[in-house]
């Protein structure tokens, strides 16, 4: 593990930790060279499917960009950074079970809009105008009109 101070190569283990799900080992070292401790996370690397984008082009799943646009659509909302995370998670495994090479985007934005719904509706909302590119105020509103439909059903 390189130094983020220095760049020296050779670094000790101080402690390890796993989190709660036992996915995650956080590791204090302390580098060698220039004595400054740092912070690693390791995660464990499994096979997940290919995204097949609507214009056909093939493109590896992405972690990052999942959690920057969830992050986008949480904004200023009661969503914690560890809610994002486990919300990624979920979606990370069903890719996992999912059990093909290749997945159509098309689903995995599905699999976010469900589950965005039940997290946060103004999340949901956020990330829909963009997903679905609504092209006027007509289509935010039968939205919003579904949402409101759904949750007097609810109520019921």
């Amino acid at each position: 593990m390189k130094c983020p101070y220095c760049g020296h190569l050779d670094n000790k283990v101080i402690d390890s930790r796993l989190n709660k799900d036992a996915s995650i080992t956080r590791r204090r070292r302390a580098c060698i060279s220039c004595d400054q401790r740092f912070t690693t996370y390791e995660r464990l690397e499994v096979m997940v499917p290919v995204l097949v984008k609507t214009d056909g082009r093939r493109e590896p799943w992405d972690r990052h960009k999942l959690v920057i646009g969830l992050q986008k659509a949480c904004e200023k909302r009661p969503v914690s950074r560890d809610d994002i995370d486990t919300f990624a998670d979920e979606i990370e495994h069903k890719l996992q079970d999912f059990g093909a090479k290749e997945i159509p985007s098309k689903v995995v934005g599905e699999w976010v809009m469900e589950g965005l719904h039940q997290l946060d509706e103004v999340a949901y909302v956020r990330f829909a105008s963009v997903y679905r590119q609504f092209k006027d105020v007509n289509e935010f509103m039968d939205e919003l009109k579904s949402i409101l439909a759904a949750r007097a059903d609810d109520d019921s």
